[in-house]
């Protein structure tokens, strides 16, 4: 899996494009994206209170129990509920994602707006830094980190942490520097104001939409990289549900029992799938003239 690549940035012709043409249903990807991401958060919410039976009880006299009334979906090889077991598992991707989203938020979005505000040679070292970053596999990264440190939840969150910062940064100083080239921003240069009030009132609420994209983007391929580090075995340690973890003991069952592998292989395509949707959406709803240049 390659490393998180940042949001296509804005072509110089939609500068001087007219206002947006609208269409009825033409956000009809976004409220997709919105209804399933919603579904993986209610999942998750949910279990923090209540679980049809315990995730982690086990029960030999019931394991490779297929769906019933009293297991909706199943047992796995442990007699263990896959329904609990899915929904604690939604706890714990929605988590990894949102922990390694916000380290490349944190890191990379200052650091692209002070790479842009300085410019010169500071601006051309960070643009090939970020080149070589980026060309370094994320999960190449965490499994480096998985074997030098042992595999759990952190090490997958700091890993695909580290590997989303150069996107972040790169779209914060793409989107930085097209705002520091706009007459108010040298206006408020010639008033005296300082580089940090610039970047905090000026800069960062006109970059906000397209970092609000990038986070998107990267929450979906951080859900993604979660699974698969757990696929195998440098994700998430047991007892703890995983996703991915569960589509490794069910592949195991394909032709039996398949709905061990199809319960968390769905569940991880309605997550990945609902956020790009809902990236998609946003990227439509928070800088429309992107759509018209696509219509054009």
């Amino acid at each position: 899996m390659s490393s998180t690549r940042p949001v296509s940035s804005l072509p110089s012709s939609a500068a001087t494009a007219g206002p947006a043409r609208f269409t009825p249903g033409v956000h009809g990807g976004l409220i997709v994206g919105i209804v399933l991401v919603a579904l993986v958060i209610l999942a998750a919410v949910v279990s923090l209170v209540w679980t049809p039976h315990d995730p982690y009880a086990t029960n030999a006299a019931i394991r490779l129990a297929g769906p019933s009334s009293s297991h909706l979906l199943g047992t796995d090889p442990l007699g263990r509920d896959v329904l609990s077991q899915t929904m604690v598992g939604a706890r714990i991707t929605l988590y990894v994602g949102l922990v390694s989203v916000g380290i490349g938020l944190v890191v990379g979005v200052p650091a692209g707006i002070w790479a842009a505000m300085r410019g010169g040679w500071v601006s051309t070292v960070f643009m090939t830094g970020s080149d070589i970053l980026l060309a370094f596999p994320g999960l190449l990264l965490a499994i480096v980190l998985g074997a030098a440190f042992g595999a759990s939840t952190t090490t997958a969150m700091v890993a695909l942490g580290i590997a989303s910062i150069p996107a972040f940064a790169r779209v914060a100083r793409s989107g930085a520097l097209r705002v520091l080239s706009q007459d108010y921003v040298l206006a408020a240069r010639v008033a005296n104001r300082s580089g940090w009030a610039i970047a905090r009132d000026h800069v960062l609420p006109n970059i906000a939409g397209m970092v609000i994209v990038q986070a998107s983007v990267s929450y979906a391929l951080a859900v993604l990289a979660e699974a698969g580090l757990s696929f195998m075995g440098l994700g998430t340690a047991p007892p703890t549900p995983s996703w991915g973890r569960m589509l490794a003991t069910g592949q195991q069952f394909l032709g039996s029992h398949d709905y061990l592998a199809v319960v968390p292989g769905v569940a991880i395509a309605v997550a990945v799938l609902g956020l790009n949707l809902l990236g998609d959406g946003l990227r439509d709803v928070m800088d429309p003239r992107l759509k018209q240049v696509g219509d054009e």
